[in-house]
């Protein structure tokens, strides 16, 4: 008996991986910066915005998971199978535009990890960031996915503890925490921020691949049996995968807020670890840089593999992943080299990705709320309403910061 439920518990485990793969977009650089940015200005005063992102992001990604289950194909695939031609090109290019901006924030942060660590120039760091990426995305061509599944999830061990090991040297104030889940702005800057964060959190590319990477992993032919075994393994692997990346997230802006609070410069990433290295230490500032250098590496290669995914569902083109990794590599090293600003170019590129979120969105939603494409796996009315309450409060915050930003309200 006992072994009978040792057996059954590894053929569950077994199971899980896919939504860790996912769930390292939303540990990216670009959450690194937007979230140091969100704890050093305004302190605590959005915690809430990272909770309630988390929360909409376990929701999503397990209604992508389930699609790709259920039907055996991707969400591109589908929206690519219900449009016309001039409509399915301007999806992809709102979709590739959002890989762009996916690619530059994890590209800088990589270079900036490297420029933190050694010295190296942030054109030099973005090019071995590169080569790197190419390298681990070489595992999941010449390897099985698990092997790419086990390179990722030991990434997101190194961003775990690289993120969240300064929190032992300045715990934050519990009281101002709970204050921040209470919702609330201050001034336009705090609505870009916002956005950023909601950008950085809930990821347009992750919506995307992981509809994929069930597929990749399980097959895309299942009865009805192992539809339900596997979806059952969905929701732990999706609750496990998002709820870690919810604590690194949120456990970034406690750091800021904790111990970057009104010093000078730390609303950037080298002045946060520049005052992380003066207030916690040497050590600390070392572990922080290791996980921003882990993060970029680890999440460029999922971008990559998400935006070839995109282009395979949309264009029916397939694409080699490592030439895919060479051309979206090229936009982001432009981009370092004219010498913009590397943490607000990150945040700039989030609020990107916040306007690309419903376009990923809507379709999901949709799609998973559509009897006639699920079947008895249709989404029930409670996960309907939450989704549809999802995408319109992304949609008012990004109509409520353009608002702003014309009329230059503050």
């Amino acid at each position: 008996m006992l072994s009978s439920s040792i057996r059954s518990a590894r053929a569950r485990l077994g199971l899980l991986g896919p939504a860790f793969v996912a769930a390292v977009a939303y540990v990216d650089p670009g959450n690194v910066a937007a979230n140091i940015t969100a704890g050093a200005r305004y302190s605590y005063l959005l915690v809430w915005v990272l909770v309630l992102s988390s929360l909409m992001a376990v929701m999503i990604q397990y209604q992508s998971a389930k699609l790709g289950i259920v039907t055996g194909r991707s969400l591109p695939t589908l929206v690519g199978n219900t449009l016309g031609r001039k409509a399915r090109l301007a999806y992809w290019a709102q979709a590739e535009l959002v890989a762009a901006a996916t690619d530059l924030a994890e590209v800088i942060g990589g270079a900036l990890a490297l420029h933190l660590l050694f010295g190296l120039p942030l054109l030099a760091g973005g090019i071995i960031v590169g080569i790197a990426s190419i390298a681990l995305l070489a595992i999941s061509e010449r390897q099985t996915q698990r092997h790419f599944e086990a390179a990722v999830i030991a990434l997101l061990i190194v961003i775990t503890f690289g993120f969240l090991g300064g929190l032992v040297m300045a715990p934050p104030n519990w009281g101002e925490t709970a204050e921040g889940m209470i919702p609330a702005f201050k001034g336009s800057d705090s609505v870009l921020v916002a956005a950023s964060m909601l950008g950085a959190t809930v990821m347009p590319h992750a919506i995307y691949l992981h509809s994929s990477l069930v597929n990749d992993r399980h097959g895309s032919e299942h009865d009805d049996q192992r539809k339900w075994s596997l979806i059952r393994a969905t929701r732990v692997d999706v609750v496990a995968a998002l709820l870690l990346a919810g604590a690194v997230n949120i456990g970034l802006l406690l750091l800021a807020a904790s111990a970057l609070g009104g010093v000078e410069g730390t609303d950037t990433i080298e002045g946060a670890h520049q005052a992380i290295t003066a207030h916690l230490g040497q050590g600390v500032g070392v572990i922080f840089a290791i996980g921003l250098l882990a993060s970029g590496l680890a999440s460029t290669s999922v971008g990559a593999y998400a935006g070839s995914e995109i282009m395979a569902g949309l264009l029916h083109i397939r694409v080699p992943l490592l030439a895919r990794r060479l051309v979206t590599l090229i936009p982001a090293l432009l981009i370092i080299g004219s010498g913009a600003e590397p943490t607000w170019s990150l945040v700039v590129s989030q609020v990107v990705l916040s306007f690309g979120i419903p376009m990923a969105l809507i379709p999901l939603t949709m799609s998973t709320g559509n009897k006639a494409l699920m079947g008895r796996y249709t989404d029930g009315l409670p996960l309907r309403i939450a989704s549809i309450l999802s995408a319109t409060i992304i949609i008012i915050l990004n109509l409520f910061l353009v608002y702003l930003t014309l009329t230059g309200q503050d």
